[in-house]
């Protein structure tokens, strides 16, 4: 299933930055707050919009650390990418002998691992097993990172998986849609350009930014379940 809010037909912003992408994002997703889902962002820009998906439905917050393969005569030209452990997703070879593919896939295996134990030094990976998963970006290019970070939850045992971005070219989307069991996107530029050209403010975040918005989101669940316990404690405490 693909829900698409709305076709965009001419390049004009439509977010003012990520927090605000995510907040559209969670309108849409709202439904499935009864299902009690984990929000995971893609490191690192997808996960300023997760917070604030993770925020609207109260739900747990975390990070995957994927990883672009970029092409080694063109390291910004993606041909795929990895996740943490074995979780792989190739595009595409272009022209790399399967010696020069085994060896940026090393490479880039090596960055992905350096970059997970950099974000769950605190507090380890939740656990994905059996719980509906939403796996949040703050757009899609190729879709390389979503395919790869959908194949790394449903291996970790999610029962069901959501792609969510604010924004995507309609073929990443299909791409997309092959791997997901549902994706949900707001707008789909006829002429899509780049994500960062979606929004007014598209600043890059370091991985001190990701660790905080993980911890802010353990911080603010933490005291719901504070605050609920308290009220359970009053209540039983009036009670005849």
């Amino acid at each position: 299933m693909v829900e698409i809010a709305e076709f965009a037909a001419s390049h004009v912003p439509r977010f003012a930055d990520r927090r605000e992408a995510g907040r559209q994002l969670a309108a849409l997703l709202e439904r499935e707050r009864k299902l009690n889902p984990i929000v995971v962002g893609l490191a690192r820009g997808g996960v300023q919009v997760a917070a604030e998906v993770a925020r609207a439905l109260n739900a747990s917050l975390d990070v995957v650390a994927v990883r672009k393969v970029g092409h080694p005569w063109q390291p910004e030209y993606a041909i795929g990418a990895v996740t943490p452990g074995e979780g792989v997703y190739i595009r595409e070879s272009d022209g790399l002998t399967e010696e020069q593919l085994t060896e940026v896939l090393a490479e880039t295996r090596c960055k992905a691992a350096a970059l997970d134990r950099r974000l769950h030094g605190e507090h380890p990976a939740l656990d994905l097993k059996d719980r509906t998963v939403l796996v949040v970006d703050d757009g899609l290019a190729t879709g390389a990172t979503m395919i790869a970070a959908l194949r790394w939850a449903c291996a970790a045992g999610a029962e069901r998986v959501v792609a969510a971005v604010p924004v995507a070219p309609a073929g990443s989307i299909e791409l997309v849609s092959a791997e997901a069991d549902e994706v949900v996107c707001p707008y789909v530029p006829r002429h899509f350009f780049a994500v960062g050209a979606w929004y007014r403010c598209f600043e890059q975040l370091d991985d001190d930014d990701v660790i905080r918005l993980i911890e802010e989101n353990r911080c603010e669940r933490e005291g719901a379940t504070d605050t609920v316990r308290a009220s359970e404690a009053s209540v039983n405490a009036r009670a005849p």
